[in-house]
């Protein structure tokens, strides 16, 4: 990448009233280049993807302050999803207009967090507001983005699901790169870490929320007969020393553990009739295995097996467009993908099929789907362009040529 800002702007017409871009974060004047790429607005919603290398605070608090937004969501990533696909060193922007889109957007305090309850109250008053304000506007969903370290992601999103209703929530948890240090989420210009910002959408927009992974369960199975549940760790497995016991397990020496045998060996739980992947982050000093989501003593670990994830995505990103291509896809797309494709010299061809499909999002430390918590998982929401006949559809007057 060349750092130059790249704009793709759709607008008015028969086209959905979105506007996308990226610029480089090493550019002089980065917020204003995202400004010229988007246009003037104005906006609901302008969702921001910053790589973990950049400035995010004085960058969080700029972009408020000059883009012509009603909300501004930033959070840093572990790799961007942007023009090209799987990308580095850049902040990508999309931007909901106001012609077609109504959000309304709020932070989460996960760190005095004690009443889960007022969350699904909050979640229900404001879809009832934002259904009084939009009544024309058919479609709803609720994305969610988390500080990919606080380890509340799982208690927050079963808060959330009692308050959705018919609709629909996906999101993902922001990253820090791989050094898992530091992860930051901003709403309009204000910086928070332990915490998670909701935003509600709804749209004159057609949209599909999906989630997918490319992985089976396999017949080799292990229990966990020791673990931390509130961090996220596990002692012993099959009463073994855990990364031991999985190191056995998947055919490498306890040493040999890294984020790359994470990511090609990864373990699920049946949750219902589907598997849900519960990915390993690390080894820590004490030789135990920490996860990305929950874990509890007696669940039982299966391991699975991929498929080959090129094909498998653009399979899965066809079928949104089966009965109409999407104008954008939105999505959250785990890091543990990215390693894996890095791994098995699939880069380029993911980022091919991200590129044709045109998505653009972020790599997580998680994601969210419904009311889990998941891993090894892309989620996501495609947005149609409106129906011909929808009055909705005519350019906004302050719509940027």
């Amino acid at each position: 990448m060349d750092g130059h800002t790249k704009p793709t702007t759709a607008k008015g017409g028969d086209k959905a009233d979105l506007c996308r871009t990226q610029v480089g974060i090493d550019v002089a004047d980065p917020v204003g280049a995202l400004r010229s790429g988007l246009g003037p607005g104005p906006f609901e919603l302008v969702l921001l993807f910053i790589n973990n290398r950049a400035d995010f605070p004085a960058l969080a608090r700029e972009a408020s302050a000059q883009l012509r937004a009603k909300h501004v969501v930033a959070c840093t990533t572990a790799g961007e999803i942007g023009e090209t696909g799987y990308e580095e060193d850049q902040i990508v922007a999309l931007a909901f207009g106001t012609s077609q889109f109504r959000t309304c957007c709020y932070a989460i305090d996960l760190g005095n967090w004690d009443n889960p309850q007022s969350e699904t109250d909050r979640l229900i008053r404001t879809r009832v507001a934002l259904e009084e304000e939009a009544p024309d506007f058919a479609s709803e969903f609720a994305f969610v983005v988390v500080d990919g370290l606080s380890l509340r992601e799982d208690e927050l999103t079963g808060a959330l699901a009692p308050g959705l209703g018919s609709m629909q929530l996906f999101g993902g948890s922001a990253g820090d790169g791989t050094e898992f240090r530091h992860t930051y989420i901003a709403l309009d210009g204000e910086v928070m870490e332990n915490a998670a910002i909701m935003s509600v959408v709804r749209s004159a927009c057609p949209i599909k929320v999906f989630s997918l992974n490319h992985l089976s369960p396999t017949d080799v199975k292990m229990v966990v007969t020791d673990a931390d549940p509130r961090h996220r760790i596990v002692r012993e497995i099959n009463a073994e020393p855990a990364a031991r016991e999985y190191a056995r397990i998947v055919g490498k020496m306890p040493e040999q553990l890294d984020q790359f045998t994470f990511a090609a060996h990864p373990v699920v739980v049946q949750v219902g009739a589907r598997h849900h992947v519960r990915a390993i982050q690390r080894v820590n000093e004490a030789g135990e295995l920490v996860f990305f989501s929950a874990i509890d003593d007696g669940m039982v670990l299966t391991l699975a097996e991929s498929e080959d994830m090129a094909s498998h995505l653009d399979r899965e990103l066809s079928r949104l467009s089966e009965d109409q291509e999407p104008q954008a896809i939105l999505g959250c797309d785990c890091i543990l993908r990215r390693l894996e494709a890095g791994q098995r010299q699939q880069l380029h061809k993911v980022s091919e099929v991200l590129r044709a499909h045109n998505v653009r999002g972020f790599s997580t430390y998680g994601e969210q789907s419904g009311g889990l918590h998941v891993n090894h998982t892309m989620t996501g929401v495609a947005i149609y362009p409106p129906a011909p006949d929808d009055p909705e559809q005519t350019d906004h007057p302050d719509d940027p040529d």
